[in-house]
């Protein structure tokens, strides 16, 4: 879908809510140690969570660990390397992974490979690998070319491009099968699915959310199969206090005109 879309509703009900962490909730920084998720948005979202009985989860490139460090001391179900691990609700934990010699021949590989191309850096997450040149734009297309030959040699791997990196995963790993897979599950299955995020590997989440009749949203330009636009992350920040503060405002209301409350 392209331009012009707007800024989501301020939403209102039963809804199990998916978010992407770089780009999305917390700004893109030079390199990934550098990002931080400010404490007010931490505690918007675990309210947002209290609201909808938990349905609320993180789904990144980041591994789960990483995620666990942004959000403390809140501790929400995930998805990270984009679906190759998944905690539940139930803290059970869901991961597909490479062979350990197949992991360990492609990141000597990759990493024999990227040695040259000074700024550049390999990130080995274990069952995925991100190729970075966000301080190299200069060799965007040699590394393409790189991943595209790694995924020739080593079978079973698929290709994630995303802004200024290239990740090598297995195939059939998407964000989008994460969601699927938390919407079969308590406390997100019957709910309504919204999914926010900002890059290419989000595409494949609101693609699952269209397909769930439900609200995806794309922070950023460019072009998108989401239904809805917010400009940057502040915008996505205020989206979600006004959200919180609606469903309490609600709440207190509706507690105050139930004839049962106490006097």
């Amino acid at each position: 879908m392209t331009d012009p879309l707007t800024a989501p509703p301020v939403l209102r009900g039963n809804f199990a809510f998916f978010f992407d962490l770089d780009g999305t909730l917390a700004e893109i920084k030079p390199h990934p140690d550098q990002v931080t998720l400010p404490e007010p948005v931490r505690i918007t979202l675990y309210q947002l969570a209290q609201q909808q009985d938990g349905a609320l989860a993180l789904i990144s490139g980041r591994s789960m660990s990483e995620l666990d460090a942004l959000a403390a001391p809140y501790h929400f179900p995930l998805a990270g390397v984009h679906g190759a691990e998944r905690r539940d609700i139930r803290d059970q934990l869901h991961r597909v992974t490479l062979p350990e010699a197949q992991a360990a021949a492609l990141y000597q590989w990759l990493s024999d490979r990227m040695a040259p191309l000074a700024g550049s850096e390999v990130e080995n997450k274990g069952m995925a690998f991100a190729l970075h040149y966000r301080l190299a734009p200069q060799h965007q297309q040699a590394i393409e070319k790189l991943a595209q030959e790694a995924v020739s040699r080593f079978p079973g791997l698929a290709l994630q491009p995303g802004k200024c990196v290239v990740e090598i995963k297995p195939e059939g790993i998407s964000k989008g099968a994460a969601v699927a897979a938390f919407m079969q599950e308590a406390p997100f299955q019957g709910r309504q699915p919204v999914f926010v995020g900002d890059d290419l590997t989000d595409e494949a989440g609101f693609e699952a959310v269209n397909a769930a009749g439900g609200i995806s949203v794309k922070v950023g330009q460019g072009e998108t199969q989401a239904h809805w636009r917010l400009a940057n992350v502040a915008d996505t920040h205020q989206w979600l206090f006004q959200i919180a503060q609606l469903h309490a405002l609600t709440d207190r209301r509706e507690s105050y005109e139930s004839p049962d409350r106490g006097i």
